[in-house]
């Protein structure tokens, strides 16, 4: 059984294009067509570039042009994004005068860089105006969340607009749904835990194969409640989920009519860019477990492939920043499928209230406060300076509606799996061993990865670069990575070896007990090229220079500048 979008992703395999990894991964069976699809795309990542070769100096890396050639001769299709990069050039022109790559970002862009300057520019020029003027201001605010679901209604129509604009990106209707706006992820995450009956559903299960904030500041709130918290594991070394472990902890042990507790589900690692089927929530729902769906590690576009006339998860938590590459703030957005508010316990907690910015022509005196921005556009048939047929513009969402899943996936996949390939072809010099100079942790090349990669850079002597010092050089060469950490890892009797060396920090014995382990990750937007890429390639390649990191402290020194501490 499949979502109505699994034919027409099939479609899109036969013609040359690649379906969307959230409808068929490992776990499950999928079509010999399909499969088939999935696996010339692999092989031909793997035959087309740098075959039998390896690299074991920075310089001998092949240039960009050359490596360019070779990229779009190996995925056509990829030829087909170009509107992307006309979008980029136009709306995001800061990313090129800044030369700044920006891998540290998952999720999703209300606005345009363009859009952002555009209002900057125009805005009053009074003195008692701030240079970051908004587009609009947050109010936070403690509310009963059962009765604002079913009594609070829409807000005011500026609000109303916003959340109707947001809904139909995500694709939900508000016939089955109501939302509100949280500060952030974490706290859409801590407000489920504390409204969610746990009293009479007991059990808390999560499928992370990182360490969340999110997800720990749930599931401490839901301890001090009376859950029994249960967490899934991933097998070492693709970080694939332990299927008959977690099949055991979802399925009923003896039939009760009562609900089994919530279960906390990816889509995708927002860490490793691992992907799970859908089909995990089917299985739940049918053992009687509450589904929140978290859909901030989703691409743009994503939630168009998923069946929501199949899986209805009784929540789902997305978020939303500003603008790509600029300010990754934003706001949370936390829905609840109208036929689970009943069950909620009355609970005050702490919403977000979105309203006109400070000397906006749709503002009144008391709305003052400052956070997010939204653009303002009056209406042509706007009669007065009322709160009446307000527009709003949210030029990066328009951007990512116009392209679609298609040409987004395309796009993403081309380029994660390219520098995947990238890198395991990097190797250190003079090793018998030929030692690997890069460690990819979870799916390596494959049709139906997500856009995210965990990773560390290791010496010559087998010595893993700690994931900080590896960010702090990225910065200095205007590469923007992040940090994250790998847990719930489940080691096979044959990885023994490889499990000592992996969870080793420092000789440390607390750290092989906890079994976590400290990643560089990088992440590929769909605004992201093929330069990003590859210069991501050509800085970690330096590293193959045994005295690289003893050079850049050096001429950091030299420079004046703080010794970047190892």
């Amino acid at each position: 059984m499949h979502s109505p979008c699994f034919k027409q992703a099939e479609q899109v395999c036969f013609h040359g294009c690649f379906s969307n990894p959230l409808l068929s991964v490992p776990e499950f069976t999928t079509t010999t067509s399909t499969s088939a699809c999935r696996k010339n795309f692999t092989n031909t990542t793997t035959t087309s570039f740098f075959p039998n070769t390896s690299f074991t100096d920075h310089e001998s890396l092949p240039s960009f042009k050359e490596s360019l050639t070779t990229f779009t001769q190996t995925y056509p299709k990829y030829s087909d994004t170009a509107r992307v990069d006309r979008i980029r050039g136009q709306e995001y022109h800061h990313l090129h005068l800044s030369n700044r790559i920006c891998l540290d970002y998952i999720g999703i862009g209300l606005f345009s860089h363009l859009q952002l300057q555009t209002h900057h520019s125009s805005a009053p020029s009074s003195s008692n105006i701030p240079s970051d003027y908004p587009f609009f201001n947050t109010i936070y605010r403690s509310v009963n969340l059962k009765s604002q679901l079913l009594h609070g209604g829409e807000g005011s129509e500026f609000e109303a607009c916003i959340r109707k604009r947001i809904m139909e990106f995500m694709n939900l209707s508000g016939d089955d749904y109501s939302m509100v706006f949280t500060p952030n992820k974490s706290s859409a995450f801590k407000i489920v835990s504390e409204a969610y009956p746990f009293e009479t559903s007991q059990k808390l299960l999560t499928v992370y194969d990182y360490k969340s904030e999110a997800v720990d500041a749930m599931i401490t709130a839901s301890e001090k409640r009376g859950a029994k918290v249960m967490s899934a594991e991933f097998k070492w070394p693709r970080m694939r989920i332990h299927s008959v472990r977690l099949r055991k902890m979802i399925e009923r042990k003896r039939k009760k009519k009562k609900a089994r507790g919530l279960f906390v589900f990816p889509l995708q690692s927002r860490t490793t860019g691992a992907s799970y089927s859908y089909q995990w929530m089917l299985k739940a729902h049918e053992n009687g477990w509450h589904v929140l769906l978290d859909a901030c590690a989703l691409g743009p576009k994503d939630m168009d492939s998923f069946g929501l006339s199949l899986i209805r998860p009784d929540f789902l938590i997305c978020s939303f920043y500003k603008v790509f590459g600029e300010n990754p703030s934003g706001f949370g957005c936390l829905f609840f499928k109208k036929s689970v508010i009943s069950i909620l316990e009355d609970s005050c907690v702490g919403i977000a209230t979105l309203v006109p910015a400070k000397n906006s022509l749709f503002q009144s005196d008391e709305e003052h406060s400052s956070s997010t921005e939204f653009e303002l556009v009056q209406s042509p048939d706007a009669s007065n300076q009322i709160n009446k047929g307000v527009q709003m513009e949210y030029r990066g969402l328009d951007h990512v509606d116009s392209l679609g899943l298609v040409q987004i996936s395309t796009r993403t996949r081309c380029l994660i799996n390219w520098l995947i390939n990238a890198l395991t072809k990097l190797e250190h010099p003079n090793t018998e061993t030929k030692t690997p100079l890069v460690q990819i942790y979870g799916p390596r090349i494959r049709f139906d990865r997500g856009p995210a990669l965990a990773f560390n850079v290791y010496d010559w002597k087998g010595e893993r670069v700690e994931p900080a010092l590896v960010q702090k050089l990225a910065d200095r060469n205007n590469i923007s990575l992040s940090q994250g950490s790998l847990h719930k890892i489940w080691f096979d009797d044959k990885y023994a070896e490889e499990k000592d060396r992996a969870l080793a920090v420092d000789g440390s014995k607390k750290a092989k007990s906890v079994h976590e382990i400290a990643v560089v990750t990088a992440a590929v937007n769909f605004l992201a090229n093929f330069e990003d890429v590859y210069r991501l390639w050509a800085f970690v390649a330096r590293f193959l220079d045994a005295d690289y990191v003893e050079k850049e402290r050096w001429r950091y020194t030299a420079l004046n500048q703080k010794t970047i501490e190892v």
